[in-house]
C-alpha cells in the first residue's frame, strides 16, 4: 500500500497523543514484574542496567514515548523524517536524552542486540520474502530474556489481496514462534477504520513473546 506525505503527516497529528498500543504496555509490565521478583529475592544487589527496546516503525511515537516514560532507552525507526521528527518534538528534552532515532526501511534496517522489538502495525506493510527476512534479523536481535512485541495483519484482513503485504493466518503467525514463549495473543476481526477514520476491516493478531532459546 503507499501513501504520499501528507498522508502520513496527517496520521502523525491524529495519532501523537493517543496512548500506547496495549502489547507494549504488556511487555513493559511483564519486564516489570520480572524486576519485582528478583527484587524481593535479594538478587538485586545493584541497580537494574537500562533496558534497550528497538520500536520499528515507531511513526509519531506513542509507544517510545511509553517506554521512555518507564525508563528505557529507545532506538526508535521509521522511514519517514517527519515522523522521527514529530516524536522527537513530543518526547522533549528529558525524555529525549534517552531516545535515539533512526531514519531506516524495515526491510534493511539493521536491529542491534536489545531487550525488546516492538513493531505496533507495521511488519505487515513489507512484502512476504522481506517480511521473512525482517523476520530472521529480530530473532537474531533478541537474546533469551527478551521479547517481542507487535499487532499484525490476519488472512481475513481487508489488506490481503494486496500481494506488496503480508496478511498471515493466525496458525503461521503462532509458528513463527519457535523458541518463544507465547505470553499475550488475542485475535480480533471487526469491521472498523483507520486512524484518519477510513472504514477498512480489520483482522487483527496481537502478541507479546519471551525469547527463551
Amino acid at each position: 500500500m503507499s501513501v504520499d506525505s501528507e498522508y502520513w503527516a496527517r496520521y502523525y497529528e491524529v495519532t501523537v497523543e493517543r496512548p500506547a498500543w496495549e502489547t507494549v504496555r504488556a511487555a513493559i509490565e511483564r519486564f516489570k514484574a520480572e524486576d519485582d521478583v528478583a527484587a524481593g529475592s535479594g538478587r538485586e544487589r545493584r541497580p537494574r542496567r537500562e533496558r534497550l527496546a528497538v520500536d520499528l516503525g515507531c511513526g509519531a511515537g506513542r509507544d517510545a514515548r511509553e517506554l521512555l516514560r518507564a525508563g528505557w532507552r529507545v532506538l526508535a525507526v521509521d522511514r519517514e523524517p517527519a515522523a522521527l521528527q514529530v516524536l522527537a518534538a513530543a518526547a522533549g528534552p528529558m525524555l529525549g536524552a534517552r531516545l535515539e532515532t533512526r531514519i531506516g526501511d524495515l526491510a534493511t534496517v539493521a536491529i542491534p542486540p536489545c531487550d525488546l522489538v516492538n513493531a505496533s502495525l507495521c511488519l505487515p506493510f513489507l512484502a512476504p520474502d522481506a517480511y521473512a527476512a525482517t523476520w530472521q534479523r529480530i530473532v537474531s536481535a533478541l537474546r533469551p530474556g527478551s521479547r517481542f512485541a507487535a499487532m499484525l495483519f490476519g488472512d481475513q484482513d481487508e489488506s490481503a489481496a494486496d500481494r506488496t503485504m503480508t496478511c498471515q493466518t493466525p496458525e503461521q503467525i503462532e509458528a513463527d514462534f519457535d523458541g518463544f514463549e507465547i505470553e499475550n495473543w488475542h485475535v480480533k476481526e471487526e469491521d472498523s477504520q483507520t486512524a484518519l477514520g477510513e472504514p477498512r476491516h480489520l483482522h487483527l493478531i496481537e502478541v507479546v513473546a519471551r525469547r527463551i532459546g
